[in-house]
């Protein structure tokens, strides 16, 4: 394998606990042996592909436990800017070593696919969206399994992170990178390892999160378990690879489900003048067999609103319905409609008019507290829904200083936040809070709006209420 900057040391086996479903693990390959080496000595060279939400984070822990990690991607510009040593993620952190990582060779970044042939280890973090359809949209996971089977040699590990639907790794994956005469299992091992990544949580992070790990074969198994050992403190082996993307789509539906469930109770309550918010906060002190998730707007994110899809199209493939599943879907998707139409009465009720050349400041943009991902924002449905409806809408975001190009919401892309004044609230009609940051200057808000239409208890929670206040 031909050269390239890694550390002469690096990180030794911690004895993280790994559990096991049974897997067993027979005398190792010479080349398997040869790459648990590489591992154990910290000397393997480590590709990410895919520098976005998920790989650029993992990209950055690798490199701190001591791997030389090349980061690959197609977009030009993040691969500069990285290589200037700046990080294009505000959550991500990285800036502060990215300079030292880049002098002393534990990172790179590029577009260059050929350097697949300089890694041991190759983890794949690309976007699986779904098409206008709600069908699954493999075409990353594909045309980047493409460019790897181009230049991978015998001895890899290959890891695929990114959520899909039971049976990719071994029915997409495998069949792409055995084209070339490498087998899965003897030349190369293959493995499926879900991103467990929270922005924005501050309680977990990478390393404290468990990883749930599944091999092609019991080599790959193995060889992934010891790799991922290294860099988070727990790993949970289970029996396959279908099994962990099970995991995966498992975890999300989970949530879907039971924010359904409080939206459609939040309805319902709404109707009984019963305030939702403090229904869960009491509910919640019970200290067993109950868990607390909270109402909002929609959903959002790169895999909450998405991977329910994943799920219900494979399970047509058994001729199987996912009627709960689906249910829970048309429930959440019909949320920001709500919404809406609680802002359209409000405004009606206070003001005498309607949501025609109304001006609307939406606060908070992305999909969660704290963070500049707007994937599947439902603050965006919400300002699509008051275009059609003939308003005007604005937004102020601290951590979107402007709206990106995204495929669905092309025509908001360009649009910029707009800073937070008293002038400013007290021009607009109404303000809809989307989103719960803790940098929003709330007290502004409250004392110079006209009215406020609060989808997330953001203003409750912190004490304040009026006749200006209403909870959607």
């Amino acid at each position: 394998m031909a050269d390239t900057a890694r550390p002469t040391t690096g990180p030794r086996s911690t004895n993280q606990p790994i559990m096991s479903s049974g897997t067993s693990r027979r005398p190792p390959s010479q080349l398997a042996a040869e790459l648990d080496e590489k591992i154990e000595r910290g000397s393997a060279v480590v590709g990410v592909c895919g520098l976005g939400y998920v790989g650029l984070p993992l990209a950055y822990s690798v490199a701190e436990k001591g791997f030389s990690v090349i980061g690959f991607d197609i977009d030009p510009v993040k691969v500069e800017r990285l290589q200037a040593g700046q990080s294009y993620l505000p959550h991500v952190h990285a800036s502060a070593r990215l300079p030292e990582f880049l002098a002393t060779g534990l990172f790179q970044a590029t577009t260059d696919f050929s350097k697949i042939s300089l890694v041991d280890i190759v983890i794949i973090c690309v976007p699986t969206p779904i098409t206008p359809q709600r069908e699954p949209d493999l075409s990353f996971v594909r045309d980047t399994t493409l460019a790897i089977a181009k230049w991978a040699h015998a001895g890899q590990l290959i890891v695929l992170e990114s959520t899909t639907y039971p049976g990719t790794t071994g029915d997409v994956l495998r069949p792409i990178l055995e084209a070339n005469g490498l087998q899965s299992g003897t030349d190369i091992f293959l493995a499926y390892c879900p991103e467990r990544q929270d922005p924005g949580n501050r309680e977990y992070d990478i390393d404290s999160i468990p990883r749930i790990v599944a091999g092609d074969d019991p080599e790959s198994q193995v060889l992934a378990a010891t790799f991922y050992g290294h860099i988070v403190k727990t790993v949970v082996a289970v029996s396959s690879t279908a099994t962990a993307e099970a995991v995966k789509l498992t975890e999300n539906i989970f949530r879907v489900v039971n924010i359904a469930l409080v939206n459609e109770l939040k309805l319902i309550y709404d109707k009984m003048n019963i305030d939702i918010w403090e229904v869960i906060e009491a509910a919640k002190t019970k200290p067993f067999g109950y868990m607390p998730f909270y109402p909002g707007p929609g959903l959002g994110g790169h895999c909450i609103p998405v991977d329910p899809f994943y799920l219900t199209w494979k399970a047509r493939e058994y001729d199987l319905e996912t009627r709960f599943v689906e249910l829970a879907g048309q429930i959440n998707a019909a949320m920001p409609f709500h919404v809406i139409n609680r802002l359209a009465e409000s405004i009606d009720r206070q003001q005498g008019k309607g949501l025609r050349d109304s001006q609307i400041l939406i606060v908070g943009l992305s999909y969660k507290p704290n963070i500049g991902d707007v994937r599947e924002s439902p603050a965006l449905r919400l300002m699509q829904l008051l275009l059609a409806r003939g308003a005007e809408p604005s937004y102020h975001d601290p951590y979107v200083p402007e709206i990106p190009m995204m495929r669905e919401f092309a025509f908001l892309a360009g649009r910029k936040s707009c800073e937070l004044r008293p002038d400013v609230v007290g021009s607009k009609t109404a303000i809809l809070l989307a989103t719960e940051h803790d940098t929003i200057d709330y007290e502004l808000l409250a004392e110079h709006s006209r009215l406020i239409v609060d989808t997330r208890n953001a203003f409750g929670r912190r004490g304040f209420s009026g006749d200006n206040l209403v909870k959607a």
